[in-house]
């Protein structure tokens, strides 16, 4: 399953992505992000894929679109959006579920990685 995140703005949710990275089992990595998050770093292999997040809702959504379509294997993915805001979030969700593909919420816990 491909791991889907978002790297946006708030205090320590690249750790949280990293983490994921780290403790997941993931047959790919797609990290969203605009200009400041293309110096993210990870000894795991990732698809960094740059988008203006300050667009309206309307153009992210389809940005998001275009620069997915081709790269889901399955009819699922694991999204992590705890980096973002609620436009940020609505736009990538939106995308994915129009591909589509369906959902799995991920987060890192102290029991590791699970399913919300």
């Amino acid at each position: 399953m491909e791991l889907i995140a978002l790297l946006s703005t708030g205090k320590g949710t690249w750790g949280q992505v990293s983490g994921l990275m780290n403790h997941g089992e993931w047959d790919k990595v797609i990290l969203f992000g605009g200009d400041f998050a293309k110096d993210f770093k990870h000894e795991k292999e990732f698809e960094f894929i740059k988008v203006d997040l300050d667009a309206k809702i309307k153009d992210l959504k389809q940005e998001f679109s275009e620069k997915l379509k081709g790269k889901i294997k399955g009819t699922e993915v694991a999204l992590s959006i705890a980096s973002g805001d609620g436009k940020q979030h609505m736009a990538l969700i939106s995308a994915l579920l129009n591909l589509p593909a369906g959902i799995r919420f991920a987060a890192l816990t102290k029991d590791g990685v699970i399913d919300l």
